[in-house]
């Protein structure tokens, strides 16, 4: 992307930009519905935006904002169709999560348990039962239901009635009739895919216990607890999450607009923060600018702590203190992205708080910016190539960079010290895609991964002086095409004259 083709793209307001973006046959918005749309029914029936309450963010064929009621339908049915035939599949909701006492931290829906529902309430679980139907499965979901009284200071839940409506479940029932349906379940059927938690103990009863305490700790009995553990014998039960991240691991189109949105936003905000940063402000006040920004542009949170990292402190590969202040002629590293309607976005950029390179932060720029490059056009299915091929390739071209920058590399140089870091990592409703994925895989069109090649160079005498204390990443979203692969993050200055151009206000940017 050109200087021009840049400026042009970050000049215009978000809400433009996300109106450009087709999904599902219509734009896909943010904040403002479009003139003559129903007015927000205040409150909410419901525990979760839907259409009726919130027409603003919800269209009327979705079920999320930009993911199609019908695309949660044919989400449980591939994952239905591919189990045997006496099986059912079992997961809960998110637990809540206090910060201090009874200061919960903002609720997020498990992952898996939000892929195939799209419900979003906590104290909820959900039963799928493959049978001979037209449809395939038959869907119970398990939720609070109405309680005036607890609405009245948590806000609205959604009745039964809605739930069978909007989610098309066969069945809703209240939560505390699950570990009995559990129960029953496990009698009828051979293969129970569930996954319990604390996933490092799950071989031991007590894993279950805690799942069905969660669920309804006041409900059952001691002997009821056991004779549901029980019934959950390990023959019978069936690891869930591996069959659920190969369905999430190749992302539908209107996935993919989805997060082509949240890196936007994101990449607007890495724009504008770069044009806010200066000497004498500090690392934190940069993060919370990225935030704020990114909250007006309607994320609804951060996808994981920002790093912030100026000077020396980019040698810290997670550095997420952001508690030092940014000084002339440093370099600021900062690994930044938001979660936009489910999506998470992760990117990084470093750029100089000055405003210009040095003649040797250039340098050390752009030999990761090189193979950053090179890297990002081996993301396509062409190549069969796996992740773990990439970064073998990262550290091949990296170590021919270093070379010709003077450094003289010894065994383990690069690896242990330089660049101690993998490549890449699967990327979509988890920050991390990864925990069930595997690295030796070929890339597939549909695929969302990152590449984010770095160089920390320590102050040691081995490395050149010059270069001394520098940490440099370049990061970005890539979709894997089948010929070409697509840059999601790409409003994210990367070229050295569109970041010295951001940092330098040439790019007609303001700072908010």
């Amino acid at each position: 992307m050109s200087v021009r083709q840049l400026c042009l793209a970050l000049r215009q307001p978000s809400w433009r930009v996300m109106a450009s973006l087709r999904t599902c046959g219509r734009g896909l918005r943010a904040l403002a519905t479009e003139a003559g749309s129903a007015q927000d029914l205040k409150p909410s029936n419901y525990g979760q935006p839907l259409f009726p309450s919130h027409p603003h963010l919800v269209r009327p064929h979705e079920l999320t904002p930009g993911i199609p009621t019908d695309e949660y339908e044919r989400r449980r049915k591939a994952l239905m169709d591919s189990l045997p035939s006496d099986s059912a599949v079992v997961l809960v909701a998110a637990p809540i999560k206090y910060m201090s006492g009874s200061a919960s931290y903002k609720f997020r829906q498990s992952s898996d348990f939000w892929y195939l529902t799209g419900f979003e309430e906590p104290e909820s679980a959900v039963i799928l039962e493959k049978v001979s139907n037209s449809r395939g499965y038959r869907m119970t979901l398990f939720s609070s239901g109405k309680d005036s009284a607890k609405e009245k200071w948590e806000g609205a839940r959604t009745s039964f009635e809605d739930v069978l409506a909007n989610f098309k479940a066969d069945n809703a029932l209240p939560i505390h009739a699950f570990p009995s349906q559990l129960k029953s379940l496990a009698s009828i059927y051979s293969n129970i895919y569930i996954d319990l938690p604390n996933a490092s103990t799950k071989r031991s009863p007590r894993t279950v216990r805690s799942l069905l305490r969660y669920l309804s700790p006041s409900a059952q009995s001691r002997s009821e607890y056991e004779s549901v553990v029980d019934s959950l014998s390990i023959p019978r039960r069936q690891p869930l999450a591996p069959l659920i991240a190969k369905l999430r691991s190749i992302k539908s189109e209107c996935e993919q607009r989805v997060m082509r949105t949240a890196a936007d936003i994101s990449g607007h905000a890495f724009a504008k923060t770069m044009r806010f940063t200066q000497p004498g402000v500090s690392e934190s006040a940069v993060a919370a600018h990225f935030e704020y920004l990114c909250s007006l542009s309607g994320s609804q949170r951060l996808a994981y702590v920002p790093v912030v990292a100026s000077g020396p402190n980019a040698l810290i590969i997670h550095y997420t203190s952001n508690n030092h202040i940014v000084q002339d002629g440093e370099l600021i590293l900062m690994d930044a992205g938001c979660e936009y309607n489910g999506y998470a976005s992760d990117i990084t950029r470093t750029y100089p708080a000055s405003g210009s390179f040095t003649s040797a932060q250039r340098d050390l720029y752009t030999a990761v910016l090189t193979a950053q490059k090179a890297l990002v056009g081996l993301c396509t299915e062409a190549t069969s190539l796996s992740l773990h091929e990439l970064h073998r390739r990262s550290c091949d071209l990296l170590r021919v960079e270093l070379n010709q920058l003077g450094f003289r590399l010894h065994t383990g140089d690069l690896e242990r010290v330089l660049y101690p870091h993998f490549l890449s990592h699967p990327i979509g409703i988890d920050l991390h895609e990864s925990a069930n994925s595997d690295r030796g895989e070929q890339l597939k069109a549909g695929m969302v991964i990152t590449i984010e090649p770095g160089i920390y160079v320590p102050p040691v005498p081995q490395f050149p002086k010059s270069f001394h204390n520098m940490g440099i990443r370049i990061e970005d979203e890539v979709l894997v095409g089948k010929e070409h692969p697509i840059i999601l993050s790409v409003a994210a200055p990367k070229e050295i004259v569109d970041v010295e151009g951001a940092c330098q206000g040439l790019l007609g940017l303001q700072q908010f």
